[in-house]
């Protein structure tokens, strides 16, 4: 049997141990019960960043402004693409201008910008908004 997958909690932050046959299961938090997939982008801050780039599913991570026209208008594609990539990715949003100081951490010179984290490392960026079938393209060039 492969080795479970560890999955942060998007509610209380709990890594729990999950089999990756389990996924489709809509599987819930040990700790608190939450749901540990969800169909929605996870708002990130600067207390729960480090707790959800951990893990074994990516973390696909929108970097956006509430005064950013182009972040407004890539919204609704990040949400849809949430529910499309439910179990295979996790989708998290972090409102740079809340957050400038974590912005800055993470060298972010433009919004709208995507990052994929995987195991807590960074392994791309992208800068921009894109259309959904780009945006798919995208994350399976960096599978």
């Amino acid at each position: 049997m492969p080795d479970p997958l560890l999955i942060p909690c998007p509610s209380c932050n709990a890594l729990n141990r999950i089999q990756n046959e389990r996924l489709s299961d809509k599987p819930n938090c040990g700790r608190c019960k939450e749901s540990l997939l969800t169909s929605t982008p996870i708002e990130l801050t600067q207390a729960n960043f480090a707790s959800q780039t951990k893990g074994d599913l990516p973390l696909l991570v929108d970097v956006w402004a509430s005064w950013c026209g182009p972040c407004q208008a890539f919204a609704p594609t990040f949400r849809q693409a949430a529910t499309q990539l439910q179990g295979q990715y996790r989708l998290g949003k972090l409102d740079s201008e809340a957050h400038q100081q974590l912005a800055g951490q993470l060298g972010i010179r433009s919004i709208p910008s995507l990052i994929l984290f995987r195991q807590g490392k960074e392994i791309a960026r992208q800068s921009g908004a894109m259309a959904l079938p780009q945006l798919m393209a995208w994350l399976k060039s960096q599978a």
